[in-house]
């Protein structure tokens, strides 16, 4: 029995994406994938509303994100870490020898810019990580605050992580200065996991010409060598570029401000919910995000009976990430969900919520 996906990723796929991954394979060298690529990528500036390069990764987006800290850090970056993804972000550059310092905030609490700004004020980095919006805790933190902040220290270079929050809502790349963006496919662009998107500023490639041990797989000059040609260094993930083609039409039939408009009203639809059922939110206002909501379990739910049961009846539920298992739930309300589809699953919870109690 196929588990209908409510949890922060993978997300449940829509039949029509499925079906172009059925598409007959072709050569990454041949002229016809040069055709795709360049489309792809044409259509991925235009949501991340950017000029910069865009390159694709067959990969999670964690390989990107490790490229990035091989590629950019020169002399020391510093982690900005409120979760259990960040964390691991400041592991990873640690993991790849390279000096950095973890800064970090309680897990529910958001980066702020003026955090930022008293970091960045030291003089010490040349780089920093930010994830936009932190998947295990809920948290979304201000991001073009963040970034208003970040453009007074134009020697640093930022590579923030959209992974959870692309497409959900509007990320203008260019108008924020971000100089490397990253995110997945299998979140709220709602395709399978394996590719991994990132754009990179002309000040970063320039800055990777400058750094030594970038290695070959993510090296951004490799990628944007191969960009000239509309393609990639080594074999692309073709079925899936196939599928995210296909996404990126169904982002357009729809409409971007309808896309973001419809992930703001299930986040709404679920804060009502939380509410009115006497449960308390993990993030507060105005920090939580679009794509998931973080719930506190105050009322004392068995939640790993619950997700039992709901996974009996065909809903994959998360019943909270890492150090917060137990103590918190999470509901994805991201990519190509519909209301209907989220208040089934919600009118579910609230039968089996009633009868165990």
């Amino acid at each position: 029995m196929h588990k209908k996906l409510f949890i922060p990723g993978p997300v449940e796929i829509a039949p029509e994406i499925l079906q172009a991954m059925a598409t007959p394979m072709i050569g990454h060298r041949m002229p016809e994938y040069a055709l795709l690529h360049g489309r792809v990528t044409s259509g991925l500036k235009q949501v991340m509303a950017t000029r910069n390069r865009v390159f694709l990764a067959t990969s999670s987006a964690f390989g990107v994100m490790e490229g990035a800290i091989r590629n950019l850090v020169k002399g020391r970056c510093v982690n900005f870490c409120n979760g259990a993804f960040s964390d691991k972000w400041h592991d990873v550059t640690l993991r790849c020898g390279k000096e950095a310092d973890a800064v970090k905030v309680p897990w529910g609490a958001p980066i702020t810019p003026e955090l930022v700004e008293r970091t960045l004020a030291t003089g010490r980095y040349d780089s920093f990580t930010l994830i936009h919006n932190e998947t295990s805790t809920g948290v979304m933190s201000p991001l073009p605050e963040i970034m208003a902040v970040a453009g007074r220290f134009p020697g640093i270079i930022s590579i923030v992580d959209t992974v959870s929050s692309m497409s959900a809502l509007p990320i203008p790349l260019d108008e924020l200065g971000i100089d490397v963006c990253i995110f997945g496919v299998q979140k709220a662009f709602a395709l399978p996991p394996g590719l991994a998107v990132f754009s990179a500023s002309e000040r970063a490639l320039e800055r990777a010409k400058t750094v030594e041990g970038r290695g070959y797989y993510f090296d951004f000059l490799e990628f944007s060598a191969n960009d000239a040609k509309d393609n990639t260094p080594s074999t692309p993930c073709i079925s899936l570029i196939y599928a995210l083609d296909t996404q990126l039409q169904r982002f357009f039939s729809e409409g971007l401000e309808q896309r973001w408009a419809r992930h703001r009203e299930l986040a709404a639809y679920v804060a009502e919910w939380v509410r009115d059922r006497g449960f308390d939110f993990f993030v507060a206002e105005p920090y939580r995000s679009v794509t998931l909501t973080c719930v506190a379990n105050n009322r004392g739910v068995n939640l790993k009976k619950l997700k039992g049961e709901l996974g009996e009846l065909g809903y994959a539920f998360d019943d909270g990430y890492g150090k917060l298992k137990g103590e918190t739930f999470r509901i994805a309300h991201m990519g190509d969900l519909l209301l209907d589809e989220l208040k089934e699953f919600i009118s579910v919870i609230d039968r089996l919520l009633t009868t165990g109690e």
